[in-house]
């Protein structure tokens, strides 16, 4: 076997599909931010970045994760178990607890992990466990949910006739999950809580919300999508990501304290994993508190994405009119969406092409996130670039 061989066809079949990943290189200097460098001289502004909050760049938060770093040392020294648990994770945790109107949380080491983990866990813990999963929901959930060899059933997306369909035909005895996201990635759409809510109380499940995008974004006090739909405490387990509003890195869940406890004891992605740095988790701390304070900031975030919306419009970009921050910009044709964005690129803006598998094959896209620290004159210079990309495509193209 010519093992090398084989990884290069598959790479080669990747290529011609127009699906392989090139990685930018980005200088990333934090007063800067949403600028970038590609070198010494030439800046980019970034426009599909997850700091949806510039929570990576506040000084107060790079000040607190280097006091850390001086105090603990650059890692936790082990598992949860084992030495790894300072008073920075307990203390974490007790704010996302607080956070979510929850009995407790349990931090892991991203969101991928925390999905996967609690997922799988939970369809292992018993032979008739059966999980309802949107149709959308994020690839960690679907691994999670494969890997437990539990029985599923697949919803359609945001679809409540479909979801109870499914819940009116399973066993009222067999122990039941719906899982959902609050705010898809792809499309920016929120779930409609409040009615996944009245079906999982109404056929006695449990509800698992995925709260990555919508976390310290919305709600009062940025408890997520369920904080905005006044149901959080009608959702039984709240996963959460620290890498996107809070800035840093690291995933959590929140429920009550049994769950947590179980999980805990019994999840291997958990017990055999080194625990977040202690600077990681200071820095997560301080961002997730000086959040639930700042309501200025997620209206700010609100108002730069319908600007953006705006001027999308104007200029006849065609682009899914999302209710949240995430706006997709719809190519749907894959070489297409890399020569508009390595096009951009030349021009000062950074935006990655969205591809499949991430996508489904001719809904390609560019997925633009702003922030706060976005200002009027970078969304016009940013628009007023594509256009002038898009309509040198649509003409070489010959189309209308």
């Amino acid at each position: 076997m010519d093992y090398d061989s084989l990884f290069l066809s598959h790479i080669q079949t990747i290529k011609d599909e127009e699906r392989y990943r090139w990685f930018v290189n980005l200088y990333h200097q934090g007063e800067e931010f949403p600028y970038a460098r590609l070198d010494t001289k030439r800046r980019v502004i970034i426009w599909c970045s997850n700091d949806y909050l510039g929570q990576g760049q506040n000084p107060h938060v790079i000040r607190t994760m280097q006091d850390a770093l001086a105090d603990h040392g650059g890692g936790s020294g082990g598992t949860r178990n084992i030495s790894g648990t300072t008073n920075l994770h307990v203390d974490l945790e007790q704010e996302i607890a607080q956070l979510h109107k929850k009995e407790a949380s349990l931090l892991f080491t991203s969101g991928y992990v925390a999905n996967e983990t609690t997922l799988t866990t939970i369809g292992r813990s018993h032979p008739h466990w059966i999980f309802l999963s949107d149709a959308s929901n994020h690839a960690s959930i679907i691994h999670g949910i494969r890997a437990s060899h539990a029985q599923k059933h697949i919803f359609r997306h945001n679809d409540m006739k479909d979801l109870e369909r499914h819940l009116r035909a399973l066993p009222t005895q067999h122990p039941k999950m719906i899982v959902c996201e609050s705010v898809y990635s792809m499309d920016g759409d929120f779930a409609p809580l409040e009615d996944i809510v009245t079906l999982a109380k109404r056929y006695n499940a449990l509800l698992y919300v995925d709260e990555v995008h919508a976390v310290g974004l919305y709600g009062n006090e940025g408890g997520g999508g369920g904080e905005r739909a006044h149901v959080m405490e009608h959702i039984d387990i709240i996963q959460g990501t620290l890498a996107k509003a809070f800035g840093v890195m690291g995933g959590y869940i929140a429920a009550q304290q049994s769950v947590i406890d179980f999980i805990r004891s019994t999840a291997p992605g958990f017990i055999f994993t080194t625990s977040l740095p202690p600077a990681i988790a200071a820095g997560a701390l301080h961002a997730m508190q000086f959040l639930r304070h700042r309501p200025q900031l997620r209206a700010q975030l609100s108002q730069r994405a319908d600007a953006m919306k705006r001027q999308l419009q104007t200029a006849r970009i065609p682009f899914s009119p999302s209710p949240s921050h995430i706006i997709p910009i719809i190519v749907g044709d894959a070489q297409r969406c890399r020569h508009i964005s390595d096009a951009l690129l030349q021009q000062g803006h950074y935006v990655q092409p969205v591809n499949y598998p991430t996508v489904p094959k001719k809904t390609e896209r560019l997925r633009v996130t702003l922030t706060p620290l976005h200002s009027e004159e970078m969304i016009r210079s940013f628009v007023s670039a594509l256009q002038k990309i898009w309509r040198n495509i649509i003409h070489a193209h010959g189309e209308q």
